[in-house]
């Protein structure tokens, strides 16, 4: 099967880029499922239902969360209700909502989605390696009933994302880092069948500081205090994102690739 996994959607910008590309990219890329990193969608922080639906609209099936997630504390009657929203896994017993889901395409196949986040530079959450390793299959994903089995890990630390792409090995299609809202350039398949990149990037405005605008975002690094409002850039959002295509036999990756369309990135698309 064929997957995308939209980084870190960034306010206005941010939607009007899935908007925009995610019809075009299911049709072109044949895709029968998309999953989008939300934590950003309202105005920058956090998700409403409103945001949630305008993804959905467009073709987003699944929408996962990080540290952002309870920015908009209204978003936590819909975290209990709607199964297509995830957050971190390794939030403490008894936060709302739910870390993991599974799901089924338009022909049925089995999806699991796995989201957690890491604690270097982060919030102290329970540790993200056994919560990973207790939703993982003990083997390829096939071997569980899974078509696909995908990991949005949420974090600072390339060096914690890289570790548990290494501990996912041969028994995830995708594990992907978001969080940093930068494109990391080493989208590859590991030995085991796992695909992995290190950050999906954003989608969002890239004539900014992480998708922030650039006055404020620099005014808060030059003046300690009081510290400026940040809001979200609105120019042109870029799509940033990463298809991967999985071995029906196995459910492990056979291909990956960044994806980037529009605003200011160079393009890329898988061939």
């Amino acid at each position: 099967m064929k997957i995308l996994f939209c980084g870190d959607v960034v306010g206005r910008s941010g939607r009007e880029a899935v908007n925009t590309h995610v019809p075009v990219l299911r049709d072109r890329l044949h895709l029968d499922f998309v999953i989008a990193n939300g934590e950003n969608a309202a105005h920058g922080f956090g998700m409403t239902e409103k945001t949630c639906k305008e993804m959905f609209d467009a073709g987003v099936n699944v929408i996962t969360g990080g540290n952002h997630t309870w920015d908009k504390p209204d978003i936590i009657s819909q975290m209990n209700s709607d199964e297509r929203l995830l957050r971190p896994a390794n939030y403490p017993e008894g936060t709302p909502g739910r870390g993991v889901g599974i799901y089924k395409d338009g022909a049925g196949r089995k999806i699991k989605v796995i989201n957690v986040m890491t604690r270097l530079f982060m919030e102290l959450l329970d540790d993200p390696f056994p919560k990973v390793e207790r939703h993982l299959p003990p083997g390829s994903p096939k071997k569980s009933g899974f078509d696909a089995v995908i990991v949005d890990v949420h974090g600072e630390a390339t060096s914690e994302k890289m570790a548990l792409g290494h501990v996912s090995d041969g028994r995830a299609t995708l594990l992907v880092g978001t969080h940093t809202h930068v494109p990391t350039a080493d989208a590859f398949v590991l030995d085991g069948g796992t695909a992995y990149q290190t950050d999906a990037g954003m989608c969002g405005d890239y004539d900014s500081v992480i998708g922030m605008g650039k006055e404020a975002s620099i005014g808060n690094f030059l003046r300690k205090v009081p510290r400026e409002r940040m809001r979200p850039a609105e120019g042109e959002g870029t799509f940033c994102g990463v298809f991967v295509e999985s071995d029906p036999a196995t459910g492990l990756a056979v291909k990956v690739s960044a994806v980037r369309c529009g605003g200011r990135l160079s393009e890329q698309l898988p061939e």
